[in-house]
């Protein structure tokens, strides 16, 4: 495994030495088979990269890999960075940053630093099933509410709403935007395509309770899949759960598939619904993006569905700062780099 040599945000040391870290694996139901590696960083704000179009310019990713084994998630990529693999690889070696809040304390306390918004969520999940045994978010979620300084959750996860007291003390004194990820509500696609997520139910009743304790919470919905999660009954069942749940606004996303993740969800797609697979060829034959024509199509009429349902699109608080399609970013040995935000 390749530990010295990578680099994250922008300086030129290494992401972390190979001589701190420490690997476990825990025989719990909940791990088995998840091996962590626990290292400490040596920075936790990474910058943004320039030329990005995403609506903030700085981030914090406590965790690389992700158990929630999302087999379309774009970040697979980044684990081939470290040597490692890009399909079960990436859904059960689990970089652990255990320094991450110490990390960000010190850095918020720079005088050098400004305050600026900081994402979070956007390279894989923050609230994944890891974070229940490590708690790295409490801590990240003190430093940032005792600087008053504000930030954004894109989230996948329940675990969430144990940190509750503390997302509400820090609304109180900085702005907090929280957006929960769901793309289609259809049990059957649930279980096979995002395997170790909370299901689609469970993730709509995170919104409705952050909503009713007073913190607007926005719905990515994302990824719309082509021809298992777009047709009009399901964007409308969709879109409809969304809105009974509370959303203060919903944003659609259409499946990208980037290197790292297309093969992995090709692969999957080819033994779950191989007769799809020359249409996918064909729908994404320009590269990683669905053609304009379609992602236009799928945005109206799922802003037309939210107008009909009573819920606005995604332009208000912290929804609309996390939810935006950004520039395809350059391969680099980055983990900080949001290349798309569907998780996610």
């Amino acid at each position: 495994m390749r530990w010295d040599n990578l680099t994250e945000g922008t300086t030129d040391a290494a992401l972390f030495g190979a001589d701190s870290v420490t690997t476990r694996t825990f025989d719990t139901p909940e791990f088995r088979g998840v091996t962590f590696h626990e290292i400490r960083a040596r920075s936790i704000v990474n910058r943004v990269p320039g030329a990005s179009r995403m609506p903030f310019e700085w981030t914090v990713n406590p965790y690389r890999g992700c158990t929630h084994a999302c087999v379309y998630c774009f970040a697979r990529k980044t684990h081939s960075y470290l040597d490692l693999d890009t399909g079960l690889g990436f859904d059960s070696q689990i970089v652990v940053k255990v320094n991450a809040p110490e990390l960000l304390r010190r850095r918020l306390a720079d005088r050098r630093w400004h305050g600026e918004h900081i994402a979070m969520g956007t390279n894989v999940d923050c609230y994944q099933r890891a974070e229940g045994r490590y708690r790295l978010m409490p801590g990240i979620i003190a430093a940032l509410r005792d600087h008053a300084n504000p930030f954004s959750i894109l989230t996948k996860g329940t675990l969430i709403l144990r940190d509750l007291d503390l997302l509400r003390e820090a609304a109180a004194v900085t702005e907090v935007g929280i957006s929960v990820s769901v793309g289609f509500t259809d049990q059957a696609l649930w279980r096979t395509v995002e395997p170790g997520t909370p299901s689609p139910q469970r993730r709509l009743d995170v919104v409705r309770t952050l909503t009713e304790h007073g913190i607007g919470c926005g719905v990515l919905m994302a990824p719309v899949i082509p021809y298992l999660g777009d047709s009009p009954a399901a964007l409308r069942s969709t879109v409809r759960a969304i809105a009974e749940s509370g959303a203060t606004s919903v944003t659609p996303l259409v499946l990208h598939l980037r290197p790292g993740a297309r093969e992995w969800f090709m692969a999957w797609l080819s033994e779950h619904h191989p007769h799809l697979v020359r249409r996918y060829e064909r729908l994404y034959a320009g590269g990683a993006y669905a053609p304009t024509w379609y992602q236009r199509r799928i945005t109206g009429q799922v802003h037309e569905l939210a107008e009909e349902f009573g819920i606005g699109p995604g332009t208000r608080g912290g929804a609309r700062r996390i939810s935006r399609t950004p520039e395809p970013a350059p391969a680099s040995g980055r983990d900080d780099a949001p290349t798309q935000l569907t998780l996610l």
